[in-house]
């Protein structure tokens, strides 16, 4: 085992881009395709954002790793808010970009009575835009190719909207509470208790009267609701890669950074290590927390000592600052476990020979010696380099929510939500990136409906750096990001001014 994970561990070790060309084409012609090494056809062909329009030769071109040049929207497109985007590949990483990305605008409405029997089913985009608005950005770096990636960028979306129809009637009332249980049909369920009949009775005290324990209610709020439908359609979003690799070739993993514009708030959801900050006034707001094996060391330790099959007889979920050598058997080790944050001796035994289930610090951490990251979407064939073992246990696709109410402040024209792939933050830091937007912006005209896609253009040129003799640079001489990189700036402005 120890030879296998050596091999594993050893694998882990620009021009702007012209837009003169404005017509349309069908994504994923041309001589860029996605194989599938198991033979099934692509659940859907290797491409760029939607919104790009890029055709069969600026997508080939947008693959070259040599000059990486920058992708941006040109300047006729219409995406929600006047948001700004850009990408770029990476410096030959993989052979293609393996990031993705979506920005919709979604109505969320009443399902009609012939679509109640699809509510598993995602709906079909009719065109209709009667119901509430959903505005809808998404980023995905995938891992191991860009099958989930690309999946999700095109359907996460839908599962969150559909999820959202069936509750629409709870949302025209965010004021009132939603009711804890719904009929069949989706109207409130009414347990058979009269009101309005004579005084209401007091309410029993759960300490002294067991049968309180079945008339206790907890109110919850119309954003919990959703929070609670976002985390759900990530689920599903999981499920749904999972169930149709029998079918079609859906290669690896993806992060998931989504947020949403709902309502007057906006929900930033993330399983992964990519990142969001709101930058307010030149002021960094972080909208999300990245899922590394060091981050969630406690939940995987402890998953490994509940269920220790999952390690393989291969693997301690016990932390050592160092691997443990032969001959220290029966010495006195720092170590630490699922029930600590500290550090504490513990007397070697044989069974702590084993691989550790999280090795390495910072970007070098890997679960199993295979996989840095420990939340997101796939990789559900993810094992242990030439073993039986599987790593998906260990990751969750769950994601966590958090919410910003955008009529609790008023905000300028400077003032956005930058989401980005750890491409972007592995070598910029949120200061750096409130610092260089807030500068970029406030030399631009506030009128230039390509300001904000020129600001994601610098900040991402900022992370690349400029090619030289020695591989790509930053002005300090630093090392630039080698990984895929996905920009989105959106001005929190938005919603007011767009008409």
């Amino acid at each position: 085992m120890i030879s296998k994970v050596k091999n594993a561990v050893s694998t882990l070790v620009g021009g702007i881009m012209p837009h003169g060309h404005h017509h349309h084409h069908q994504h994923g012609s041309g001589n860029v395709q996605n194989c599938g090494s198991d033979g099934l056809p692509p659940r859907f062909p290797y491409s760029r954002p939607e919104f790009l329009d890029l055709t069969p030769e600026l997508l080939q071109y947008s693959t070259e790793h040599a000059s990486r040049p920058v992708i941006t929207p040109k300047r006729d497109s219409r995406l929600s808010w006047r948001t700004g985007y850009a990408e770029v590949i990476n410096a030959g990483k993989s052979m293609l970009n393996e990031d993705q990305a979506s920005c919709e605008l979604l109505y969320v409405r009443k399902i009609s009575g012939k679509q109640q029997h699809r509510a598993s089913m995602m709906l079909d985009d009719s065109g209709d835009t009667t119901g509430i608005p959903l505005h809808y950005w998404g980023v995905f770096d995938g891992h191991a190719g860009s099958g989930a990636a690309i999946m999700a960028s095109k359907l996460l979306h839908r599962l969150i909207r559909d999820r959202l129809c069936d509750v629409v009637h709870l949302m025209e009332n965010p004021s009132t509470p939603p009711p804890i249980c719904l009929a069949k049909n989706g109207s409130p369920y009414q347990a058979d208790v009269k009101k309005g009949a004579g005084p209401e009775p007091e309410e029993p005290d759960a300490l002294t009267d067991p049968s309180a324990r079945f008339h206790m209610e907890k109110v919850i709020s119309i954003e919990g609701l959703i929070t609670g439908i976002i985390e759900n359609a990530f689920r599903q979003m999981d499920d749904l890669i999972e169930k149709e690799k029998a079918s079609y070739s859906i290669s690896g993993g993806c992060c998931a950074l989504a947020a949403l514009h709902l309502m007057g708030k906006l929900y930033v959801a993330n399983a992964g290590d990519s990142r969001a900050i709101i930058i307010r006034n030149n002021e960094v707001i972080p909208m999300s927390n990245e899922f590394t094996p060091e981050s969630e060391r406690q939940r995987l330790q402890y998953l490994g000592f509940l269920k220790p099959e999952l390690l393989g007889n291969e693997f301690t979920h016990i932390e050592f600052p160092r691997r443990i050598q032969h001959k220290e058997l029966g010495k006195k080790m720092l170590f630490r476990d699922h029930t600590m944050t500290g550090w504490a001796y513990k007397t070697i035994v044989e069974e702590d020979l084993k691989f550790p289930l999280i090795y390495g610090e910072g970007k070098k951490a890997r679960v199993m010696a295979t996989i840095g990251v420990t939340r997101g979407l796939g990789d559900h064939d993810l094992k242990v380099y030439n073993s039986n073992i599987h790593i998906k246990p260990f990751l969750s696709c769950c994601p966590e929510v958090l919410m910003y109410n955008l009529a609790e402040n008023k905000h300028g024209p400077d003032d956005v939500l930058v989401m980005g792939t750890d491409g972007l933050w592995d070598v910029t830091t949120d200061r750096d990136a409130a610092d260089a937007v807030t500068a970029f912006l406030s030399c631009c005209d506030p009128s230039d409906p390509m300001r904000y896609t020129m600001a994601a253009q610098d900040l991402l040129m900022r992370s690349r750096g400029i090619l030289k003799e020695r591989g790509w640079r930053l002005p300090n001489e630093r090392l630039g990001s080698g990984d895929d990189i996905t920009v989105f700036v959106i001005p929190l402005a938005g919603a007011e001014t767009e008409t």
